[in-house]
């Protein structure tokens, strides 16, 4: 694996947390001999033109060698202001990281997150189907395959509404068995996620019709 050096300011932790990763970072570089070290002025040469000794992009101050992909990289390419330069500051000389690169990361960590949490909800809430024309109206209906989302169940439409949006959406609610936050409660109610407090019945549409027709 191939590292590229950069300036970078390390952010002031706690002693106890600081002297943790210190350890971890250096027994974790201390055991990849293989790592080699770049300053910009060096990956410069990687720009993959005549005489250049390779074709090597940077990202996340980690250079990677994309020969397999010069057309995409080598001089006068659509990305080829990518190759051999600095994308960003994100090691420091010795090779370990620097505190830009710790906040990309957390960053990053944070969006995989969110876009969990979104996965999760759209199993358990699954958008409806829906279509609407000037003739017949709107139309809001529930599948086991709505949404893109593969189910053993079908649902009823329902109105939800998400903590900081002002618009519900519509989405496939099971009727039956027990919460999706209460799955080892041998006491529950039966009806599924029916009385999520962030559900709302369509007006006109009875409560357990799989479709709900809106005319113009």
């Amino acid at each position: 694996m191939l590292r590229i050096c950069g300036l970078g300011v390390v952010l002031s932790l706690a002693v106890a947390a600081a002297a943790v990763m210190a350890v971890w970072l250096m027994d974790w570089w201390g055991l990849r001999p293989g790592i080699r070290l770049f300053v910009p002025e060096e990956l410069a040469r990687y720009r993959g033109g005549p005489g250049d000794p390779g074709l090597y992009l940077a990202l996340l101050g980690r250079v990677y060698d994309v020969s397999s992909g010069r057309r995409h990289y080598e001089p006068g390419a659509h990305y080829s202001g990518f190759a051999g330069r600095l994308v960003g500051r994100f090691y420091r000389k010795d090779g370990l990281p620097t505190s830009e690169l710790t906040q990309v990361e957390a960053m990053v960590t944070k969006g995989m997150e969110a876009n969990e949490q979104e996965r999760r909800e759209k199993q358990k809430f699954p958008p409806c189907n829906a279509e609407w024309s000037s003739a017949k109206g709107s139309r809001l209906w529930c599948s086991q395959k709505s949404g893109g989302v593969h189910r053993d169940w079908i649902g009823v439409p329902r109105k939800l509404y998400k903590p900081g949006t002002k618009e519900p959406h519509c989405v496939c609610v099971r009727t039956t068995g027990p919460p999706s936050d209460q799955q080892d409660n041998p006491r529950h109610s039966n009806r599924g996620d029916l009385d999520n407090p962030n559900l709302e019945e369509y007006t006109g549409c009875p409560p357990l019709a799989i479709t709900c027709s809106f005319p113009v």
